[in-house]
């Protein structure tokens, strides 16, 4: 199995940020940066360890940040960023992970498609680089000034990109990079890798993914928090033995069953999908893998539970939630009005936030065949 480990870097003072506190303690609706970024890594499924660089002043309201996360450890940071990871990643080095994620403490929007993608291409096989970062396209004109602030260049933004965290690594190689090339003042840990002549890949960043810097910085997420954000999710489930299907957590009696790990109830793992999709949480394979025996049988109200209150975890609300859920049989209609009061009771939301809907495929395919039932959901959140 391969050992991920996370490297939080946030012992930094934020002096362009202002306010009494270092910028990755500042609050954004109500929670500190700090802890959201915590919660984005102590939730990924493949992140078996955090730990946190951070400054030695800054011991008590780390506490007050980290409390509830079992996985995280504090090391003291240095006089520099590269210091902070430097020492972060010896700290590691007691029980050497296989890979290592650094991140900004400050970058609270990470999301857990970006920690996949970041891990995936660090796990692709032989050849595999020995570091990734998420890069976005420079869309803007660049130039270059000179000493006295007027523009003396215009520089072409082909292959140019602005590089995120997190930025990836095999661990061996980026801490011997930065034992090597210890106070050179690298403006990340891919340019200590790069120094080191080893290769670094990229992978698509997200633009919601925002380094906090400044306070018109923490105003932007702020705005991006309060805007409706929506998900879609997508599941299938083929006909087998049985007397009834399980839909939207309602046992719907019917000539065949629902063949699935856990009870195939395929409009709640819709809903799940799209739940977890609306904030960058991954999808329903990644919390609950089906060649995990745990949930062999589960009922899939745990499932999209589970989803909902990661949501209110992370301060959002589930404005709606649209099921249309697609067969031939069962007929759905006198069901419809049990399966929507079914989900409101299962999230503890009001049945108006809640909308069942079936449709059939006029006889095509294999739900016209009758070999199976689809179903599709969109949710619809707010932070």
């Amino acid at each position: 199995m391969t050992i991920c480990a996370a490297l939080i870097v946030a012992a930094g003072r934020g002096q362009r940020f202002g306010g009494d506190l270092p910028k990755q303690y500042a609050r954004l609706k109500g929670e500190r940066l700090l802890r959201r970024t915590l919660r984005a890594f102590c939730g990924h499924p493949k992140v078996q360890r955090v730990v946190v660089a951070i400054h030695p002043e800054d011991a008590a309201i780390f506490a007050e940040v980290a409390a509830g996360f079992a996985r995280v450890s504090a090391v003291h940071g240095g006089a520099t960023r590269q210091d902070s990871v430097r020492l972060g990643l010896e700290a590691l080095g007691a029980d050497a992970p296989d890979l290592v994620l650094i991140h900004d403490g400050a970058r609270p929007m990470v999301s857990a498609g970006l920690i996949d993608a970041v891990i995936a291409e660090l796990s692709a096989g032989p050849g595999a680089a020995d570091g990734v970062l998420p890069a976005l396209a420079v869309i803007d004109t660049m130039k270059r000034l000179g000493a006295d602030g007027r523009i003396c260049e215009t520089l072409s933004r082909e292959n140019l990109v602005r590089a995120q965290t997190p930025q990836g690594f095999r661990f061996r190689a980026i801490l011997e990079a930065h034992r090597k090339f210890a106070g050179e003042s690298l403006t990340d840990d891919a340019a200590v890798l790069e120094r080191a002549q080893g290769q670094v890949v990229t992978v698509p960043g997200d633009e919601t993914n925002i380094k906090v810097t400044t306070m018109e910085d923490l105003a932007r997420l702020a705005a991006v928090l309060t805007e409706n954000r929506t998900g879609q999710g997508f599941d299938v489930h083929r006909f087998g033995p049985g007397d009834h299907v399980m839909l939207c957590g309602l046992k719907v009696p019917h000539s065949q069953g629902l063949i699935g790990h856990s009870d195939a109830d395929v409009a709640l793992h819709a809903g799940t999908d799209a739940i977890l999709g609306a904030f960058g949480a991954g999808d329903i394979g990644q919390h609950f893998p089906p060649s995990d025996p745990r949930w062999r049988g589960a009922a899939s109200d745990r499932f999209v539970r589970h989803a909902y209150d990661l949501l209110l975890e992370r301060g959002g609300a589930l404005i709606h939630l649209d099921f249309t859920i697609i067969c031939e049989r069962p007929k759905v209609a006198p069901h419809r009005a049990a399966m929507v009061a079914s989900v409101a009771r299962i999230l503890s939301i009001d049945q108006s936030r809640v909308s069942v809907k079936a449709t059939t495929t006029e006889g095509l395919g294999f739900t016209g065949r009758q070999e199976g039932i689809a179903a599709q959901a969109v949710a619809t959140i707010r932070f």
